[in-house]
């Protein structure tokens, strides 16, 4: 009963903070970035200022994630560390609202610092995990909280759309006002479901009670030991490489799609409908990759995801019509909860249960210092070729690479 109480509240908060993923980092600030906060400008420079905001939180939660991690364990306070995060998150994303026409930057500092927030959380998030589940239902367990996130984030995003669609229906002045009004929307769904984790979900004691120097100096001496036996279990470090870099082009294709498909001239209103198409899509299929992985293994579900990203990367490339894009949202919202989740249940397989923020901070620190990499990377190569489809194939060598990697992973031995 405990464990089904503290799941639901988990789970929750993936239903919480997918609204800022969805609304905010998928949907709305690409577009607004583009069409408002740099109007006039030429796309492929809006693209590059967007990949380098994405690329600059990235790298402040690589310098970060580690030592927090580390700190929270030894303190117990996972959940604490997690809402000064969530807070962040809230507060700069409301403040969007206020950003004028062709401030750019004030605009870019936010958004960083919004997802620093969001980031930040997700890494004590994440090793919650291991405690509000027993480790024959982690694959399920972590598949569901996306699957839910998908659903949560879903549904208020198709709420902001029909506001944008239809403003003088919820009495707004026009689409400016809706979006505008929509970072606020965010900001308060994330904050008003992040309450059943607060209130349902423990954790156990750590080794220092309280707030103190010696709490500093435990979280780098405890990052260095890490650093140490992640070499030493050659499978986690072996699985962190592979997920370094198949995540990278996962995370970029998040971020970035909406920009790509409006730099092939497709209208914003198709492109916002198509990320509809991938939340709930992504309900179901999450759910599915979740059983996937309990029957044939998380590193099958994975595979089988990367092979699906490859064809939407190829096609992707080549494709000239929103139809064609609504069909491969379709296909990513196939995948793209099912690499998520089984990644991090299989992680949550080969880490020790008493550092699980620790390890969590190098598992996210990976995944936002190749996040680093990704955005600059399209942004860059369509920069230099003149064309957007050269920088959506850069991609396809994350996958490829990432894939190969993962076959290495001795998944037998991870279950320990």
């Amino acid at each position: 009963m405990r464990h089904t109480r503290e799941r639901w509240g988990w789970v929750f908060y993936d239903w919480a903070n997918s609204a800022f993923a969805t609304t905010v980092m998928a949907g709305f600030f690409p577009v607004y970035f583009k069409a408002y906060w740099n109007t006039g400008l030429d796309p492929t420079e809006s693209t590059f200022r967007l990949g380098l905001a994405n690329s600059v939180a990235s790298l402040l939660i690589v310098l970060l994630a580690p030592v927090l991690g580390a700190m929270a364990d030894c303190m117990s306070r996972r959940k604490a560390m997690l809402f000064v995060f969530a807070c962040l998150g809230w507060l700069m994303t409301g403040g969007l609202y206020l950003v004028a026409e062709g401030d750019w930057f004030i605009a870019a500092l936010l958004y960083i610092l919004a997802v620093i927030g969001f980031s930040g959380s997700n890494i004590f998030y994440d090793s919650l995990l291991p405690f509000i589940s027993t480790s024959d239902e982690l694959d399920r367990t972590s598949a569901f909280g996306f699957a839910f996130g998908y659903l949560g984030g879903g549904l208020l995003f198709a709420c902001n759309i029909l506001m944008v669609l239809h403003p003088d229906w919820f009495g707004l002045a026009d689409g400016d006002a809706a979006v505008r009004a929509s970072f606020l929307m965010v900001a308060v769904w994330w904050l008003v479901f992040s309450l059943p984790l607060l209130l349902l979900v423990g954790e156990p004691d750590g080794s220092i009670k309280g707030p103190s120097l010696n709490v500093v100096r435990e979280g780098f001496v405890r990052v260095w030991h890490t650093l140490h036996e992640i070499r030493r279990l050659r499978h986690v470090w072996l699985f962190l490489v592979a997920y370094w870099l198949y995540i990278d082009g996962v995370d970029t294709i998040v971020r970035m799609a909406v920009d790509y498909g409006l730099s092939l001239g497709f209208d914003h209103k198709s492109l916002l409908m198509a990320l509809l198409i991938t939340q709930f899509t992504g309900f179901p299929a999450a759910i599915a990759f979740g059983f996937l992985g309990s029957r044939f293994g998380p590193r099958a579900g994975i595979l089988l995801g990367l092979l699906i990203y490859t064809v939407v990367t190829i096609r992707a490339s080549v494709m000239s019509s929103p139809d064609e894009f609504y069909m491969l949202a379709f296909a990513i919202g196939l995948a793209q909860g099912g690499v998520q989740a089984l990644s991090r249940s299989l992680y949550a397989r080969m880490i020790p249960g008493n550092r699980t923020a620790e390890f969590f901070g190098f598992y996210n620190m990976l995944g936002k210092f190749a996040a680093v990499i990704g955005p600059v990377m399209m942004g860059w190569a369509g920069a230099l070729s003149a064309s957007p489809r050269t920088g959506i194939l850069s991609l396809l060598i994350l996958f490829i690479a990432g894939a190969l990697v993962l076959t290495r992973v001795e998944v037998d031995r991870s279950r320990i």
